[in-house]
């Protein structure tokens, strides 16, 4: 019997078009592993909600590897030292993985790659960054354009299925027990309703999509509308690699609906990959270093609004409403998301880092692209950014977008408030007593952030 092959599973937990483990199969037997690794990313090793997700989906995804003969071999540690004892215990010549583009797995591959033979695959994104070019052969850093030139290459390839069986070693390697690496949260267990939201694994991912598939001609409007929460949910399959984004675009494709925004989100996914690549360093510095001048409030002035902020308690019904479904399921709904991140970098006048690290330990699709890429969006510090004076305005924003029903399924105390007042009690005399004043009033807030704004514009 041939050397076995070892297969490396990182954000990328599925058997379907894997083309990673579609190569490994055909070589012979293999050694799916996965390596629990803090020590590569440092700082952004996954945050409490990501590791909640990640222990059901590395069962969900043992349970798939053993329907096709195989399992799933955990280890923990640095990934090149694990992979270098396990190739040197089972006798292995090469690893198969698909390639990550966050700057912890790009160093960790290279490191890999001076020990061992390995192979990179295709398949975290539509296109690998630098597929596209600018004229001048550079890398696009603005979206629109760069969306145009991924249009021209689309669809990707047809999604593979997965190999019907997966041939297995002559022997296993041991294996770490899941439950010993404690990802779940205990004493409190504080993901209590993460289940009732969320069905982790491929089976859950393809649910999700054939569900979204049926509401695609809805989208355009319904991804703005909260109380209706149109959007695919989609984005924490994506981001563990449980579906892949060429399945999920030849599925809503061919929908016979008008996709494109849709789809166009699918290329702002790649869009914020490119930009990691081109500055590894987007989830701490500004993509703009005038704003490294912005003075903003020191969180020993601005600590109590940032808690508020964090607990859903600043008075705004939109926004405590989508702090608290962040808090509740470990997900937000995408315009919500938008304006929470604005309240607190405008109104508050709160570092964007601050909001980026909270969203990153409570959510259950915390990219570090995505992540960093749209809260340097929001803030105007990103490459291709909104403009810092565009501030939103949340109780216009609230009713503008009918998020009434929304409000009353987060925010309790408001339930019984009439749909004109709910974006407003305080205004409209309502407010309950158990419910918080405004933290800052719009006018006061917005007032302060151009104010601020003005010193890094003179």
């Amino acid at each position: 019997m041939s050397n076995p092959v070892l297969l490396w599973f990182r954000q990328d937990l599925r058997l379907s078009d894997q083309a990673a483990l579609i190569a490994a199969a055909q070589e012979g037997a293999v050694i799916p592993v996965y390596i629990l690794d803090d020590e590569a990313p440092r700082q952004w090793a996954m945050g409490g909600a990501s590791r909640w997700w990640l222990h059901h989906g590395l069962t969900r995804l043992d349970a798939a590897l053993r329907e096709k003969g195989s399992r799933l071999i955990l280890r923990r540690g640095k990934s090149a030292q694990i992979l270098a004892e396990l190739a040197q215990e089972t006798g292995a010549h090469r690893v198969h993985a698909l390639h990550h583009y966050e700057p912890w797995w790009r160093n960790v591959e290279k490191g890999v790659a001076k020990a061992l033979d390995l192979v990179l695959h295709d398949g975290a994104l539509l296109l690998p960054p630098g597929a596209v070019r600018t004229g001048a052969g550079g890398a696009y850093r603005i979206y629109t354009p760069f969306s145009r030139a991924v249009l021209e290459h689309m669809p990707p390839p047809a999604p593979r299925s997965a190999p019907a069986h997966i041939a297995a070693p002559a022997n296993w390697p041991a294996s770490d027990v899941l439950d010993q690496w404690k990802l779940l949260p205990t004493k409190p267990d504080w993901a209590t309703g993460f289940a009732t939201d969320w069905t982790p694994g491929e089976a859950g991912a393809h649910a999700n999509l054939d569900a979204f598939v049926d509401e695609t001609g809805d989208y355009p409007v319904a991804r703005n509308l909260p109380s209706v929460e149109g959007t695919s949910r989609l984005s924490p399959h994506l981001h563990f690699g449980e579906i892949s984004p060429a399945t999920v675009w030849h599925s809503v494709a061919a929908s016979g609906h008008d996709a494109t925004i849709f789809l166009k989100e699918l290329i702002w996914r790649d869009y914020a990959h490119l930009q990691i690549c081109q500055m590894p360093t987007y989830g701490s510095a500004n993509a703009r270093d005038q704003f490294d001048a912005l003075p903003w409030r020191d969180l020993r002035e601005a600590g109590s609004d940032f808690a508020a902020w964090k607990a859903g308690r600043t008075g705004y019904p939109i926004v405590d409403a989508g702090m608290r479904q962040l808090w509740t399921t470990g997900w937000m709904h995408n315009r919500v998301r938008m304006i929470a991140a604005s309240f607190l970098i405008k109104h508050l006048l709160v570092d964007w880092r601050h909001g980026a690290t909270w969203f990153w330990d409570t959510l259950v699709d915390a990219s570090y692209a995505n992540n960093s890429v749209n809260w340097q969006w929001v803030a105007g510090s990103g490459v291709d950014a909104n403009m810092f004076v565009r501030i939103m305005a949340p109780l216009s924003q609230s009713e503008k977008f009918d998020a009434a029903a929304y409000i009353r399924t987060w925010v309790p105390e408001l339930a019984r408030l009439p749909d004109h007042a709910i974006h407003d009690p305080e205004t409209h005399g309502l407010r309950p007593r158990d419910y918080p004043a405004r933290i800052i009033g719009h006018r006061e807030g917005r007032e302060r952030a151009l104010e601020a704004y003005k010193r890094i514009k003179q």
